[in-house]
């Protein structure tokens, strides 16, 4: 039986999740491959006794996710596999979870990085550094855990000078602490170049609230965001980009 990471949630939120958790683990066991055509909403609704509108639903996270498109006339196509030992690391039908969570981070720390750099003191500053070396000692270990990955995101939310983003980053620790753990095992578990990147999308971050810069530290931290998203889906490589 699959664990409900979520029993407060809404109960549509909770099908769409596992059935977006369904289609995904038939993709990672490679039941469906590339290419393969899914059924009709029609067939899914009634293969998994669901409403039609929670079936759409779970099918245009999918898509915004960059595992299957839609062909108007054809049908619907798995286009992409993920790593298979995602699954080894965690429940499946937890992902839509937590990348619907992402979708929120990006929103709230793209503008909180902004303020920070804005607004930051020295000590504040002293912290988010202090957070960023310890996370990176531990990734270089490959000991990276949540707990840290949570602290750096944290300084920085405290360091917007509005209490509001840390309430909020702490409303929702469930999803965003699962989804760290989930790309933290994927990052340690993956070759060299994938921690590098990921500690130096950090850098980036730090240094734009550094130089005060807050359109700068607003982008970077929506691309560490957008690239951890790609990094857990598969879709982002394990290369440095140009330019943040």
């Amino acid at each position: 039986m699959m664990k409900d990471s979520g029993s407060k949630r809404d109960p549509r939120q909770r099908l769409g999740d596992k059935l977006y958790g369904l289609i995904l683990e038939k993709i990672l066991s490679g039941e469906l491959r590339v290419g393969d055509r899914l059924p009709s909403e029609h067939e899914i609704s009634r293969m998994h006794d669901i409403s039609r509108p929670v079936v759409r639903e779970a099918l245009l996270r999918l898509r915004a996710d960059g595992l299957i498109t839609a062909h108007q006339g054809r049908g619907t196509f798995v286009t992409h596999q993920p790593e298979v030992r995602m699954k080894t690391f965690d429940d499946a039908h937890n992902v839509a979870f937590y990348l619907r969570a992402q979708e929120l981070r990006a929103v709230l720390e793209g503008d909180a990085a902004r303020l920070a750099a804005l607004r930051r003191s020295r000590a504040q500053l002293k912290a988010i550094e202090s957070a960023h070396h310890t996370f990176n000692a531990l990734v270089q270990k490959k000991e990276a855990t949540a707990e840290a990955d949570l602290a750096f995101h944290m300084s920085i939310a405290e360091a917007s000078g509005n209490e509001l983003y840390v309430s909020v980053l702490e409303s929702i620790l469930e999803p965003v602490q699962g989804f760290m753990r989930l790309a933290l095992n994927l990052t340690r578990t993956g070759t060299q170049q994938r921690s590098l990147l990921v500690m130096a999308e950090h850098e980036a971050i730090v240094q734009a609230i550094a130089k005060q810069d807050a359109e700068q530290a607003r982008v970077a931290m929506l691309y560490h965001l957008g690239q951890a998203r790609g990094r857990l889906v598969g879709l982002s490589q394990d290369q440095p980009a140009d330019s943040v």
